[in-house]
Protein backbone atom coordinates (compact mmCIF):
# COMPACT_ATOMS: atom_id res chain seq x y z
CA UNK A 1 0.00 0.00 0.00
CA UNK A 2 1.13 3.53 -1.03
CA UNK A 3 -1.69 5.34 0.02
CA UNK A 4 -2.82 5.97 3.35
CA UNK A 5 -5.64 8.85 5.21
CA UNK A 6 -5.82 9.49 9.00
CA UNK A 7 -7.74 12.52 10.65
CA UNK A 8 -6.43 15.27 12.73
CA UNK A 9 -8.44 18.78 13.95
CA UNK A 10 -7.40 22.10 14.65
CA UNK A 11 -8.97 24.83 16.36
CA UNK A 12 -9.61 27.20 14.28
CA UNK A 13 -11.41 30.71 17.06
CA UNK A 14 -13.86 27.86 19.21
CA UNK A 15 -14.82 26.65 15.92
CA UNK A 16 -12.71 22.98 15.09
CA UNK A 17 -12.19 21.75 11.95
CA UNK A 18 -11.38 17.90 10.89
CA UNK A 19 -7.82 17.92 8.76
CA UNK A 20 -7.66 14.59 6.53
CA UNK A 21 -3.86 14.15 6.58
CA UNK A 22 -3.32 12.22 2.96
CA UNK A 23 0.18 10.72 2.59
CA UNK A 24 1.51 9.39 -0.66
CA UNK A 25 4.71 7.17 -1.01
CA UNK A 26 6.54 6.61 -4.22
CA UNK A 27 9.59 5.35 -5.68
CA UNK A 28 12.27 8.20 -6.63
CA UNK A 29 15.18 10.59 -5.03
CA UNK A 30 14.03 11.05 -1.47
CA UNK A 31 12.04 14.24 -0.91
CA UNK A 32 9.54 14.55 1.96
CA UNK A 33 7.11 17.58 1.22
CA UNK A 34 4.12 18.66 3.25
CA UNK A 35 1.20 20.88 1.36
CA UNK A 36 -1.91 22.49 2.19
CA UNK A 37 -1.36 26.03 3.38
CA UNK A 38 0.56 25.00 6.38
CA UNK A 39 2.20 27.33 8.72
CA UNK A 40 6.19 27.27 9.35
CA UNK A 41 5.86 24.99 12.40
CA UNK A 42 3.35 22.36 9.88
CA UNK A 43 6.19 22.51 7.06
CA UNK A 44 9.29 21.60 9.92
CA UNK A 45 6.84 18.93 10.75
CA UNK A 46 8.63 16.46 8.08
CA UNK A 47 11.95 16.88 9.93
CA UNK A 48 10.85 16.11 13.26
CA UNK A 49 8.43 13.11 12.31
CA UNK A 50 11.52 11.65 10.08
CA UNK A 51 13.74 11.98 13.37
CA UNK A 52 11.68 10.61 15.27
CA UNK A 53 10.99 7.75 13.20
CA UNK A 54 14.71 6.65 12.84
CA UNK A 55 14.96 7.15 16.94
CA UNK A 56 11.86 4.52 17.39
CA UNK A 57 13.53 1.61 15.94
CA UNK A 58 11.72 2.40 12.28
CA UNK A 59 13.19 3.15 8.84
CA UNK A 60 12.69 6.73 8.26
CA UNK A 61 11.94 7.95 4.63
CA UNK A 62 15.31 9.17 3.71
CA UNK A 63 17.40 5.84 3.98
CA UNK A 64 14.39 4.22 2.04
CA UNK A 65 14.73 6.77 -0.72
CA UNK A 66 11.44 7.32 -0.95
CA UNK A 67 9.57 10.37 -2.23
CA UNK A 68 6.95 11.08 0.43
CA UNK A 69 3.98 13.57 0.09
CA UNK A 70 1.62 14.61 2.79
CA UNK A 71 -1.58 16.88 1.72
CA UNK A 72 -3.20 18.19 4.21
CA UNK A 73 -6.86 18.45 3.09
CA UNK A 74 -8.67 21.19 3.12
CA UNK A 75 -6.30 22.67 1.08
CA UNK A 76 -8.23 26.19 1.41
CA UNK A 77 -7.89 26.22 5.11
CA UNK A 78 -5.10 27.41 6.62
CA UNK A 79 -2.99 25.10 9.26
CA UNK A 80 -0.86 26.33 12.26
CA UNK A 81 0.70 24.76 14.76
CA UNK A 82 2.77 21.23 15.52
CA UNK A 83 -0.13 18.84 16.42
CA UNK A 84 -0.38 17.10 13.08
CA UNK A 85 2.95 15.07 14.11
CA UNK A 86 1.60 12.11 15.15
CA UNK A 87 -1.13 11.75 12.22
CA UNK A 88 1.42 12.28 9.92
CA UNK A 89 3.59 9.81 11.42
CA UNK A 90 0.85 6.79 12.05
CA UNK A 91 -0.25 7.49 7.97
CA UNK A 92 3.34 7.17 6.98
CA UNK A 93 3.42 3.98 8.63
CA UNK A 94 0.13 3.20 7.05
CA UNK A 95 1.00 3.84 3.66
CA UNK A 96 4.07 1.96 3.88
CA UNK A 97 2.24 -0.97 5.31
CA UNK A 98 3.92 -1.21 8.50
CA UNK A 99 0.65 -0.36 10.05
CA UNK A 100 -2.39 -2.26 8.85
CA UNK A 101 -5.50 -0.44 10.90
CA UNK A 102 -9.26 0.98 10.19
CA UNK A 103 -8.37 4.68 11.11
CA UNK A 104 -11.96 5.58 9.81
CA UNK A 105 -12.87 6.16 13.84
CA UNK A 106 -9.61 7.42 15.11
CA UNK A 107 -8.06 10.75 15.43
CA UNK A 108 -4.79 11.88 16.36
CA UNK A 109 -3.54 15.01 17.85
CA UNK A 110 0.54 15.70 19.42
CA UNK A 111 3.45 16.84 18.50
CA UNK A 112 6.73 14.78 18.03
CA UNK A 113 10.09 15.14 19.44
CA UNK A 114 13.05 14.21 17.68
CA UNK A 115 13.52 11.58 20.20
CA UNK A 116 10.01 9.75 19.76
CA UNK A 117 8.30 11.39 22.55
CA UNK A 118 4.94 13.26 22.75
CA UNK A 119 4.57 16.76 23.34
CA UNK A 120 1.61 18.36 24.90
CA UNK A 121 -0.29 20.65 22.36
CA UNK A 122 -2.91 23.75 22.91
CA UNK A 123 -6.85 23.23 22.23
CA UNK A 124 -7.58 19.44 22.96
CA UNK A 125 -10.52 20.08 25.16
CA UNK A 126 -12.30 21.69 22.52
CA UNK A 127 -11.07 19.30 19.75
CA UNK A 128 -12.11 16.41 21.31
CA UNK A 129 -15.37 17.60 22.04
CA UNK A 130 -15.48 18.47 18.60
CA UNK A 131 -14.39 14.63 17.55
CA UNK A 132 -17.34 13.13 19.55
CA UNK A 133 -19.77 15.28 17.61
CA UNK A 134 -18.20 13.70 14.71
CA UNK A 135 -18.76 9.89 15.70
CA UNK A 136 -14.60 9.22 16.26
CA UNK A 137 -14.56 6.57 19.03
CA UNK A 138 -11.16 6.35 19.43
CA UNK A 139 -8.49 10.14 20.35
CA UNK A 140 -5.82 9.56 20.68
CA UNK A 141 -4.05 12.89 22.56
CA UNK A 142 -0.12 13.62 24.22
CA UNK A 143 -0.32 12.55 27.99
CA UNK A 144 -0.31 15.60 29.39
CA UNK A 145 -3.49 16.29 27.57
CA UNK A 146 -5.72 13.28 28.92
CA UNK A 147 -6.75 14.55 31.49
CA UNK A 148 -9.12 17.77 29.95
CA UNK A 149 -9.69 15.28 27.11
CA UNK A 150 -11.09 12.37 29.23
CA UNK A 151 -13.92 14.77 30.21
CA UNK A 152 -15.64 14.14 27.49
CA UNK A 153 -18.01 11.00 27.17
CA UNK A 154 -18.47 9.00 24.11
CA UNK A 155 -15.19 8.38 23.27
CA UNK A 156 -11.74 6.81 24.50
CA UNK A 157 -9.18 8.53 25.08
CA UNK A 158 -5.66 7.28 25.04
CA UNK A 159 -2.86 9.09 26.39
CA UNK A 160 0.00 8.51 24.63
CA UNK A 161 4.09 9.28 25.71
CA UNK A 162 6.12 7.92 22.72
CA UNK A 163 5.55 7.40 19.40
CA UNK A 164 6.76 3.58 20.40
CA UNK A 165 3.98 3.10 22.41
CA UNK A 166 1.37 4.37 20.16
CA UNK A 167 2.94 1.97 17.24
CA UNK A 168 2.72 -0.93 20.12
CA UNK A 169 -0.42 -0.59 20.80
CA UNK A 170 -2.22 0.26 17.14
CA UNK A 171 0.19 -2.80 15.69
CA UNK A 172 -2.41 -6.14 15.36
CA UNK A 173 0.61 -8.68 15.65
CA UNK A 174 1.30 -7.03 19.24
CA UNK A 175 -1.25 -8.46 21.81
CA UNK A 176 1.00 -8.23 24.82
CA UNK A 177 1.19 -4.33 24.48
CA UNK A 178 -2.24 -2.58 24.90
CA UNK A 179 -3.21 1.43 25.81
CA UNK A 180 -5.64 1.81 28.88
CA UNK A 181 -8.13 4.42 27.60
CA UNK A 182 -7.90 7.27 30.35
CA UNK A 183 -10.69 7.24 32.83
CA UNK A 184 -12.75 9.43 32.52
CA UNK A 185 -13.60 12.06 34.57
CA UNK A 186 -17.65 12.62 34.65
CA UNK A 187 -17.46 15.20 36.98
CA UNK A 188 -15.39 18.18 38.03
CA UNK A 189 -14.45 18.92 42.06
CA UNK A 190 -15.54 22.33 42.40
CA UNK A 191 -12.72 25.00 43.74
CA UNK A 192 -13.24 24.76 47.59
CA UNK A 193 -9.97 27.48 47.95
CA UNK A 194 -10.98 30.68 50.00
CA UNK A 195 -11.90 33.99 48.01
CA UNK A 196 -8.59 36.47 47.69
CA UNK A 197 -10.46 38.96 50.20
CA UNK A 198 -13.16 38.10 52.58
CA UNK A 199 -15.83 41.03 52.55
CA UNK A 200 -16.04 40.48 56.86
CA UNK A 201 -12.32 41.94 56.61
CA UNK A 202 -13.19 45.10 54.66
CA UNK A 203 -14.14 47.95 56.67
CA UNK A 204 -16.61 50.30 56.48
CA UNK A 205 -17.26 50.59 52.68
CA UNK A 206 -20.90 49.26 53.23
CA UNK A 207 -22.48 50.87 50.07
CA UNK A 208 -19.85 50.02 47.89
CA UNK A 209 -19.74 46.38 49.09
CA UNK A 210 -23.67 46.19 48.69
CA UNK A 211 -22.96 48.01 44.98
CA UNK A 212 -20.73 44.49 44.70
CA UNK A 213 -23.39 42.74 45.72
CA UNK A 214 -25.54 43.70 43.21
CA UNK A 215 -22.76 43.67 40.76
CA UNK A 216 -22.29 40.04 41.24
CA UNK A 217 -26.07 38.91 41.36
CA UNK A 218 -26.57 40.64 38.27
CA UNK A 219 -23.60 40.51 36.14
CA UNK A 220 -23.57 44.72 36.23
CA UNK A 221 -20.08 46.07 35.14
CA UNK A 222 -19.08 48.25 37.86
CA UNK A 223 -16.45 51.26 38.70
CA UNK A 224 -15.03 52.11 42.59
CA UNK A 225 -13.66 55.52 42.03
CA UNK A 226 -12.73 57.78 44.76
CA UNK A 227 -8.91 59.23 46.18
CA UNK A 228 -6.26 56.34 46.68
CA UNK A 229 -5.78 54.00 49.87
CA UNK A 230 -10.02 53.41 50.21
CA UNK A 231 -10.27 50.34 49.76
CA UNK A 232 -10.77 50.28 45.64
CA UNK A 233 -8.40 47.35 44.85
CA UNK A 234 -9.79 45.66 47.83
CA UNK A 235 -13.04 45.10 47.47
CA UNK A 236 -12.16 44.55 43.54
CA UNK A 237 -10.65 41.43 44.69
CA UNK A 238 -12.90 40.35 46.62
CA UNK A 239 -15.60 40.40 44.37
CA UNK A 240 -15.43 37.12 42.61
CA UNK A 241 -15.97 35.60 45.91
CA UNK A 242 -19.64 36.14 45.47
CA UNK A 243 -20.45 34.71 42.39
CA UNK A 244 -22.14 31.36 41.63
CA UNK A 245 -19.95 28.09 41.01
CA UNK A 246 -20.18 27.51 37.53
CA UNK A 247 -21.78 24.66 35.92
CA UNK A 248 -20.59 21.68 33.99
CA UNK A 249 -21.20 23.80 30.73
CA UNK A 250 -19.50 26.37 31.74
CA UNK A 251 -16.41 24.79 32.89
CA UNK A 252 -15.86 23.17 29.67
CA UNK A 253 -16.92 25.96 27.66
CA UNK A 254 -14.22 28.32 29.91
CA UNK A 255 -11.79 25.37 29.90
CA UNK A 256 -12.08 25.08 26.26
CA UNK A 257 -11.05 28.91 25.63
CA UNK A 258 -8.36 28.44 27.94
CA UNK A 259 -7.00 25.31 26.32
CA UNK A 260 -6.51 27.19 23.04
CA UNK A 261 -4.76 29.91 24.98
CA UNK A 262 -2.23 27.58 26.35
CA UNK A 263 -3.39 28.23 29.86
CA UNK A 264 -4.86 24.78 31.11
CA UNK A 265 -2.17 23.30 32.93
CA UNK A 266 -3.21 20.23 35.25
CA UNK A 267 -6.82 20.05 35.36
CA UNK A 268 -9.77 22.04 34.41
CA UNK A 269 -10.37 25.56 34.96
CA UNK A 270 -13.31 24.88 37.58
CA UNK A 271 -13.28 28.14 39.32
CA UNK A 272 -14.50 31.77 37.97
CA UNK A 273 -11.72 33.03 35.82
CA UNK A 274 -10.35 36.39 37.96
CA UNK A 275 -8.16 38.22 34.94
CA UNK A 276 -6.18 41.58 36.30
CA UNK A 277 -3.92 42.78 33.27
CA UNK A 278 -1.94 45.74 33.80
CA UNK A 279 -2.18 48.83 32.41
CA UNK A 280 0.56 48.50 30.27
CA UNK A 281 -0.76 45.60 28.50
CA UNK A 282 -0.36 45.46 24.77
CA UNK A 283 -4.07 45.76 22.46
CA UNK A 284 -3.16 42.34 21.47
CA UNK A 285 -2.57 40.94 24.68
CA UNK A 286 -6.17 42.33 25.64
CA UNK A 287 -8.38 41.67 23.05
CA UNK A 288 -6.15 38.51 21.22
CA UNK A 289 -4.73 38.57 17.83
CA UNK A 290 -1.60 37.69 16.41
CA UNK A 291 -0.56 35.02 13.33
CA UNK A 292 -2.82 32.90 14.95
CA UNK A 293 -5.58 34.36 16.48
CA UNK A 294 -5.61 33.49 20.00
CA UNK A 295 -7.91 34.34 22.71
CA UNK A 296 -6.74 37.76 24.95
CA UNK A 297 -7.86 39.01 28.45
CA UNK A 298 -11.21 40.25 27.41
CA UNK A 299 -12.18 36.40 26.50
CA UNK A 300 -10.03 34.98 29.15
CA UNK A 301 -11.89 36.61 31.76
CA UNK A 302 -15.54 34.94 30.03
CA UNK A 303 -17.82 33.49 32.50
CA UNK A 304 -15.97 35.47 35.51
CA UNK A 305 -14.25 38.98 36.48
CA UNK A 306 -12.28 40.82 34.35
CA UNK A 307 -10.46 43.60 36.73
CA UNK A 308 -8.65 46.87 35.58
CA UNK A 309 -6.73 48.76 37.79
CA UNK A 310 -6.14 52.51 37.16
CA UNK A 311 -8.58 52.13 34.47
CA UNK A 312 -7.16 55.36 33.00
CA UNK A 313 -3.94 54.38 32.64
CA UNK A 314 -4.64 52.19 29.99
CA UNK A 315 -4.17 53.25 26.55
CA UNK A 316 -7.06 54.53 25.14
CA UNK A 317 -7.17 52.29 22.18
CA UNK A 318 -6.95 49.15 24.06
CA UNK A 319 -10.11 51.20 26.73
CA UNK A 320 -12.48 51.86 23.30
CA UNK A 321 -11.72 48.42 22.39
CA UNK A 322 -14.03 47.32 25.23
CA UNK A 323 -17.39 48.61 23.68
CA UNK A 324 -18.05 45.43 21.58
CA UNK A 325 -17.82 43.09 24.26
CA UNK A 326 -19.42 45.21 27.09
CA UNK A 327 -22.59 45.42 24.67
CA UNK A 328 -22.45 42.27 23.19
CA UNK A 329 -20.65 39.87 25.23
CA UNK A 330 -18.52 38.90 22.32
CA UNK A 331 -15.35 40.36 20.37
CA UNK A 332 -14.65 40.18 16.72
CA UNK A 333 -11.00 40.32 15.94
CA UNK A 334 -10.77 40.87 12.08
CA UNK A 335 -6.95 40.01 10.20
CA UNK A 336 -5.83 39.77 6.72
CA UNK A 337 -5.63 35.63 7.47
CA UNK A 338 -9.66 36.14 8.94
CA UNK A 339 -12.18 36.87 11.44
CA UNK A 340 -12.47 35.08 14.72
CA UNK A 341 -15.70 36.33 17.47
CA UNK A 342 -14.58 35.17 20.45
CA UNK A 343 -17.33 35.17 23.68
CA UNK A 344 -16.64 37.83 26.31
CA UNK A 345 -19.38 37.66 28.32
CA UNK A 346 -17.25 39.07 31.89
CA UNK A 347 -18.17 41.46 34.72
CA UNK A 348 -16.04 44.30 34.27
CA UNK A 349 -14.53 45.94 37.18
CA UNK A 350 -12.73 49.18 37.30
CA UNK A 351 -11.12 51.33 39.23
CA UNK A 352 -10.00 54.79 38.84
CA UNK A 353 -8.61 58.01 40.57
CA UNK A 354 -10.67 61.23 40.20
CA UNK A 355 -7.10 62.98 38.92
CA UNK A 356 -3.79 62.00 38.41
CA UNK A 357 -2.58 62.33 41.82
CA UNK A 358 -5.78 61.00 43.19
CA UNK A 359 -7.06 63.75 45.13
CA UNK A 360 -9.27 66.25 42.98
CA UNK A 361 -11.77 67.89 45.32
CA UNK A 362 -10.77 66.17 48.64
CA UNK A 363 -11.57 67.65 51.55
CA UNK A 364 -8.33 67.65 53.72
CA UNK A 365 -5.60 66.97 50.98
CA UNK A 366 -4.49 69.48 48.11
CA UNK A 367 -4.51 68.30 44.49
CA UNK A 368 -1.12 69.06 42.88
CA UNK A 369 -2.56 68.40 39.53
CA UNK A 370 -3.05 71.39 36.73
CA UNK A 371 -6.36 71.63 35.08
CA UNK A 372 -5.02 70.15 31.51
CA UNK A 373 -3.65 67.12 33.64
CA UNK A 374 -7.29 66.61 35.23
CA UNK A 375 -8.79 66.87 31.85
CA UNK A 376 -6.56 64.72 29.54
CA UNK A 377 -7.01 62.07 32.86
CA UNK A 378 -10.64 62.34 32.53
CA UNK A 379 -11.12 62.36 28.81
CA UNK A 380 -9.38 58.98 28.46
CA UNK A 381 -12.58 57.32 29.72
CA UNK A 382 -15.13 58.38 26.66
CA UNK A 383 -18.92 58.92 26.73
CA UNK A 384 -19.67 55.49 25.03
CA UNK A 385 -17.50 53.48 27.64
CA UNK A 386 -18.97 55.35 30.56
CA UNK A 387 -22.58 54.51 29.61
CA UNK A 388 -21.46 50.80 29.09
CA UNK A 389 -20.65 50.65 33.13
CA UNK A 390 -23.89 50.07 34.79
CA UNK A 391 -22.65 51.08 38.04
CA UNK A 392 -20.68 54.26 39.60
CA UNK A 393 -19.90 53.80 43.03
CA UNK A 394 -18.15 56.80 45.26
CA UNK A 395 -15.38 55.34 47.59
CA UNK A 396 -14.71 58.00 50.58
CA UNK A 397 -11.57 57.72 53.27
CA UNK A 398 -13.03 55.09 55.65
CA UNK A 399 -12.26 56.92 59.51
CA UNK A 400 -9.64 56.04 61.57
CA UNK A 401 -12.00 54.88 64.50
CA UNK A 402 -13.45 52.53 62.12
CA UNK A 403 -10.34 50.98 60.90
CA UNK A 404 -9.15 50.30 64.11
CA UNK A 405 -11.82 48.93 66.09
CA UNK A 406 -12.35 44.98 67.19
CA UNK A 407 -14.29 42.43 65.29
CA UNK A 408 -16.81 43.34 62.22
CA UNK A 409 -19.66 44.27 61.55
CA UNK A 410 -20.01 43.28 57.84
CA UNK A 411 -21.33 40.07 56.57
CA UNK A 412 -18.89 37.60 55.03
CA UNK A 413 -18.56 36.94 51.85
CA UNK A 414 -20.03 33.10 52.85
CA UNK A 415 -23.42 34.86 53.56
CA UNK A 416 -23.29 37.39 50.89
CA UNK A 417 -22.58 35.09 48.56
CA UNK A 418 -25.58 33.24 48.76
CA UNK A 419 -27.87 35.46 48.56
CA UNK A 420 -26.38 36.02 44.96
CA UNK A 421 -26.39 33.17 44.27
CA UNK A 422 -30.27 32.96 45.21
CA UNK A 423 -31.20 36.29 43.26
CA UNK A 424 -29.39 34.33 40.52
CA UNK A 425 -31.07 31.39 40.57
CA UNK A 426 -34.52 33.69 40.17
CA UNK A 427 -33.24 35.22 37.27
CA UNK A 428 -32.43 32.29 35.81
CA UNK A 429 -35.47 30.78 36.07
CA UNK A 430 -37.46 33.69 34.49
CA UNK A 431 -35.24 34.43 31.16
CA UNK A 432 -31.86 31.72 31.67
CA UNK A 433 -29.31 34.58 31.59
CA UNK A 434 -28.34 37.48 34.20
CA UNK A 435 -30.02 40.57 34.21
CA UNK A 436 -27.48 42.50 32.73
CA UNK A 437 -27.56 40.61 29.84
CA UNK A 438 -31.42 41.60 29.11
CA UNK A 439 -31.74 42.98 25.58
CA UNK A 440 -33.90 46.05 25.97
CA UNK A 441 -37.28 44.43 24.44
CA UNK A 442 -36.20 41.61 27.41
CA UNK A 443 -35.98 44.46 29.77
CA UNK A 444 -39.36 46.03 29.73
CA UNK A 445 -40.93 42.32 29.22
CA UNK A 446 -39.28 41.24 32.89
CA UNK A 447 -39.24 44.51 34.60
CA UNK A 448 -43.27 45.77 34.22
CA UNK A 449 -44.03 48.57 36.34
CA UNK A 450 -47.23 49.43 37.99
CA UNK A 451 -48.65 53.08 36.96
CA UNK A 452 -47.82 55.08 39.97
CA UNK A 453 -43.67 53.44 39.57
CA UNK A 454 -43.91 53.79 36.27
CA UNK A 455 -44.95 57.85 36.48
CA UNK A 456 -42.32 57.96 39.81
CA UNK A 457 -39.54 56.31 36.84
CA UNK A 458 -40.49 59.00 34.05
CA UNK A 459 -40.49 61.96 36.57
CA UNK A 460 -37.12 61.06 37.73
CA UNK A 461 -36.13 59.98 34.15
CA UNK A 462 -36.77 64.10 32.80
CA UNK A 463 -35.52 65.06 36.16
CA UNK A 464 -32.42 63.23 35.54
CA UNK A 465 -31.84 63.76 31.80
CA UNK A 466 -31.06 60.03 31.53
CA UNK A 467 -30.11 58.72 28.17
CA UNK A 468 -32.02 55.83 26.37
CA UNK A 469 -29.57 53.30 27.10
CA UNK A 470 -29.19 54.06 30.98
CA UNK A 471 -33.06 53.89 31.24
CA UNK A 472 -32.76 50.16 30.78
CA UNK A 473 -29.77 50.35 32.11
CA UNK A 474 -31.39 51.23 35.19
CA UNK A 475 -34.29 49.34 34.71
CA UNK A 476 -31.82 45.77 34.94
CA UNK A 477 -30.93 47.02 37.65
CA UNK A 478 -33.46 47.37 39.63
CA UNK A 479 -34.88 44.24 38.53
CA UNK A 480 -31.60 42.56 40.15
CA UNK A 481 -32.04 44.47 43.53
CA UNK A 482 -36.00 42.91 43.25
CA UNK A 483 -34.29 39.56 43.14
CA UNK A 484 -32.10 40.05 45.82
CA UNK A 485 -35.12 41.37 47.92
CA UNK A 486 -36.96 38.11 46.43
CA UNK A 487 -40.14 40.41 45.23
CA UNK A 488 -41.42 39.92 42.24
CA UNK A 489 -42.00 42.99 41.20
CA UNK A 490 -40.15 46.15 40.71
CA UNK A 491 -40.64 48.90 43.06
CA UNK A 492 -40.01 52.51 43.63
CA UNK A 493 -37.15 51.55 46.30
CA UNK A 494 -35.74 49.49 43.70
CA UNK A 495 -35.90 52.30 41.18
CA UNK A 496 -34.23 54.87 43.67
CA UNK A 497 -31.59 52.28 44.99
CA UNK A 498 -30.62 51.64 40.93
CA UNK A 499 -30.59 55.36 40.57
CA UNK A 500 -28.11 56.35 43.15
CA UNK A 501 -25.56 54.35 41.19
CA UNK A 502 -25.55 56.08 37.87
CA UNK A 503 -22.89 58.35 36.73
CA UNK A 504 -23.08 62.01 37.53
Amino acid sequence: MNFAKVHSAQATSLNPQLIDIEIDISNGLYTFNVIGLGDKAVEESRERVASALKNSGITPPKQKNEKVTVALAPAHVRKHGPLFDVAIAVGYLCATGVLEIDVRKKLFLGELSLDGKVRSVHGVLPLVRFAQTKGFTDIFVPYENAVEAAVVKGVRVFGIQTLCDLVNHLDQHKKDFTLNPFPVTSTVQKDTQKPFVDFKDIKGQYEAKRGAEIAAAGCHNIALFGPPGTGKTLLARALPGLLPQMTFDEILEVSSIHSIAGKLKDSLHASRPFRAPHHSSSFVAMVGGGSFITPGEITLAHKGVLFLDEFPEFDRKTIESLRQPLEDGVITISRSSGSVTYPAQCLLVATLNPCPCGYHNHPQKPCMCTAKQIFQYTQKISGPIVDRIDMWIHMEDVPHDVLLQEGTLSESTHEVSKRVALAREIAYKRQQKPNAQLTSKETLLHVPLDAPTKQFFQKALTSLHVSARSVHKILRMARTIADLDSSENVTQSHLLEALRYRKT
